[in-house]
């Protein structure tokens, strides 16, 4: 009986657990949340991550394959793309890369979702392209996560 606690305790403190990763400043972060427009020729990124099942996972996010860093509970990143073109947007799955094609455009800025599954081993994390004003506000209430390196390579 007290084995079987142990593991209950033990399994309780895990699913508790939140992930962290590198942050950027606070500055960064505030002007990142005023949501303008993005550089001429380029289209703005938010990926973000709410709360939620997964928090002791962290998982790679990368665009058109170039590492922008390990997401974490109630982060975002924002980046810039080239615009007028399609990008490959990827997060770590369980057994392999779970891709989003995103066709963007100049000017605009998107607003990607990624969320945690269960897995047999591990778990995985999916994305999903959001609204301009559900993506505003979701990330309203998150952190920038600083870039940085990917796990997997």
């Amino acid at each position: 009986m007290l084995e079987k606690n142990i593991v209950i305790a033990a399994a309780a403190i895990l699913a508790s657990a939140c992930a962290t990763v590198p942050m950027e400043n606070k500055d960064a972060s505030n002007r990142a949340k005023l949501f303008n427009a993005p550089s001429p020729g380029q289209a703005g990124l938010y990926i973000f991550r709410g709360g939620g099942p997964g928090g002791a996972l962290k998982k790679d996010i990368r665009v058109d394959g170039t590492c922008l860093g390990e997401s974490a509970p109630k982060v975002f990143f924002f980046t810039e793309v080239a615009g007028n073109r399609e990008h490959t947007l990827s997060t770590e799955s369980e057994f392999s890369a779970n891709d989003l094609k995103l066709v963007t455009q100049s000017g605009k800025n998107y607003f990607v979702q990624q969320s945690m599954k269960m897995g047999v081993f591990v778990g995985g994390a999916k994305l999903t392209v959001v609204d301009e004003s559900e993506g505003k506000q979701s990330v309203q209430k998150l952190e920038m996560a600083a870039k940085g390196p990917c796990t997997s390579q």
